[in-house]
């Protein structure tokens, strides 16, 4: 992710965020993080030793984590698993997420379905709303939406951020070789 247009002169964002994950098993191997947000530089590297139920950081440091513990990434890979044939408005979903050298149990709350537009089309789509860390980066467990496709594939097509400085929009750009018809009206 990096800044773009005129916003880039006041406030440069450079982040790359990396994810190895088991496609079978939907779990991670390596999780690479290399940000610098106006200055502010975060590097991680986390080994997951998932036949250990650990994960070793670039410190060399080991923090024991339950089967199946997820990076930033992989997480939202592993919710494309989710059986949602039947979800209902406030349905929360739960997994446990090893984050700032930390495991952290993230929910995820389904809101709705809804029909949204995009520079690039108009998508079916579940919304869903991530239930973050108050007051890190978001004021309220409502600041973070996450949209993704209503159909096999579950492709993420918008996520919107109110954060501390200001907001974060994010837009599906393109795809290609979608294993499932999409929900694209």
């Amino acid at each position: 992710g990096h800044s773009t247009g005129a916003f880039k002169t006041f406030y440069k964002v450079n982040d790359l965020y990396e994810s190895r994950f088991d496609k079978d098993g939907v779990f991670p191997w390596v999780f690479t993080r290399r940000c610098d947000e106006g200055g502010y530089i975060i590097n991680q590297d986390y080994t997951f030793l998932q036949h250990r139920n650990q994960v070793t950081t670039q410190e060399k440091k080991r923090f024991d984590v339950p089967a199946h513990a997820q990076d930033m990434i992989s997480a939202f890979y592993y919710a494309r698993t989710w059986d949602l044939s039947n979800v209902k408005p406030g349905q929360e979903f739960t997994m446990d997420v090893f984050i700032d050298n930390e495991i952290w149990p993230m929910r995820m709350k389904f809101v709705e379905k809804e029909t949204i537009r995009i520079r690039n089309g108009k998508y079916r789509c579940l919304k869903f709303q991530p239930l973050v860390q108050e007051g890190r980066i978001f004021k309220n467990n409502d600041d973070l939406n996450v949209w993704i496709t209503d159909d096999g594939n579950r492709i993420p097509v918008l996520v919107q951020a109110k954060i501390l400085v200001g907001s974060i929009k994010m837009e599906l750009s393109g795809y290609s070789g979608l294993a499932n018809p999409l929900a694209k009206e």
